[in-house]
């Protein structure tokens, strides 16, 4: 993919905070390009006070009221606009919910907030982040695009040096590492899978099978959540975990985790199964329907994420983990940061906020077992509605 003027922008803004001051014939070598297009861009920059230049040289700004120094009655003193940064791996499916609680959180208390997409590309992030401080944050929420496990080990370091204050969300760090002393702001994805479990096993079921991607943060925290499930409910998985994959970018992979949920279903191996995310459960189902598997009547089904799930032929039951509400406490606990007294030795404690998914029950699930216990278990349920759905869904393959 061909590098964007505004990427190479932020690219060329990290190398400079990161050193303080650089020569611009140091930073043409580094970025790739030639020592022409290195002084065209620091020329842009500098006319929009992002940068000063000096004698063939830049340094990173450090006027009074600049990102990371106060101005005199510190954050949102004197009638200054206080401006939050916001960085997101995408702004469509899940994301897209908790960017709009974050900017409405914002906009109630008076501030700005500004958005970079990072498109799933952790090694970005960085740059990413100095585009924001040079454009006026003081101070971030950070959701790194990572995907592999070992992209926060990988990719991570930097959020712990940034020089503004700093709110995680949806993402954790290694445990015992540097970013477990940051503020967070995530869903309880274990929790999620629980609800999903017992919702399933209150109806007769015995243990569900789970069909899982692992290619982001919220797909492996669910593949870890299902076994934490189990073993609290003192179950055992009726078969291993089911790889998936994205229909549309691996249509073989796809179809061999569809012809695996469908052995286990006709051995009787399986009456249940829990699939992350919506849009694979979607596509499931109308495979499975074709090979001639009825949901819920063979197979119960439950979906993890709630985008879309209302909008299946047979609307999904799912688990709605709390987007908007992550967005909206992250934003809020920044302010807060901004505002009063600061984390850390001498001030107020880090926090560390898990907000609990809900389970909305629709169509999925069907009836009751035989010999199913009568009461229904203790999960928050909604009625499937158009409100369920956020408007901003991609049909992308779909990472959170």
């Amino acid at each position: 993919m061909r590098e964007s003027a505004a990427e190479r922008h932020d690219r060329l803004l990290e190398l400079v905070r990161r050193r303080g001051s650089a020569r611009v014939s140091d930073l043409a070598g580094q970025l790739g390009v030639s020592p022409v297009t290195a002084r065209r861009d620091v020329e842009a920059l500098a006319v929009r006070g992002l940068l000063d230049r000096v004698h063939g040289k830049v340094s990173w700004p450090h006027q009074e009221g600049a990102p990371g120094i106060p101005a005199p009655g510190g954050p949102g003193g004197g009638g200054r606009e206080v401006v939050l940064g916001m960085i997101a791996p995408n702004a469509t499916y899940y994301f897209a919910e908790v960017i709009r609680g974050a900017h409405e959180a914002a906009a109630a208390a008076g501030t700005r907030l500004i958005l970079r997409i990072s498109d799933y590309r952790p090694q970005e992030d960085a740059a990413r982040a100095a585009g924001l401080l040079a454009a006026g944050a003081e101070g971030l929420l950070v959701a790194p695009g990572w995907k592999e496990p070992h992209d926060p080990a990988e990719h991570g370091r930097w959020i712990t040096e940034l020089p503004v204050p700093t709110v995680l969300l949806e993402r954790r760090g290694v445990p015992g590492g540097a970013l477990d002393d940051l503020d967070r702001v995530c869903s309880d994805h274990g929790h999620g899978v629980l609800l999903a479990v017992r919702h399933l096993t209150g109806l007769g079921h015995r243990a569900p099978l789970l069909v899982a991607r692992a290619d982001s943060p919220t797909a492996l925290a669910v593949r870890a959540g299902y076994r934490q499930a189990l073993d609290a409910l003192g179950l055992a998985a009726p078969c291993p975990v089911i790889d998936s994959v994205p229909a549309e970018a691996d249509p073989a992979g796809f179809e061999a985790a569809v012809r695996a949920l469908l052995a286990a279903v006709r051995t009787g191996e399986a009456t249940a199964a829990l699939v992350h995310n919506d849009v694979d459960a979607i596509r499931i189902a109308q495979r499975l329907g074709e090979l001639g598997i009825r949901v819920p009547q063979d197979l119960a089904l439950v979906a993890y994420d709630d985008e879309v799930a209302a909008l299946a032929d047979i609307p999904l039951t799912a688990v709605a983990p709390p987007k908007h509400e992550v967005g909206r406490y992250a934003a809020q606990l920044l302010i807060e940061r901004l505002r009063g007294a600061p984390a850390g030795p001498g001030g107020q404690p880090r926090r560390h906020v898990d907000l609990l998914p809900r389970l909305r029950v629709r169509s999925s699930c069907g009836a009751p077992r035989a010999g199913a216990p009568a009461a229904a278990p203790a999960v928050s349920t909604s009625a499937a509605s158009a409100s369920a759905v956020p408007a901003a869904a991609s049909t992308d393959p779909q990472v959170v």
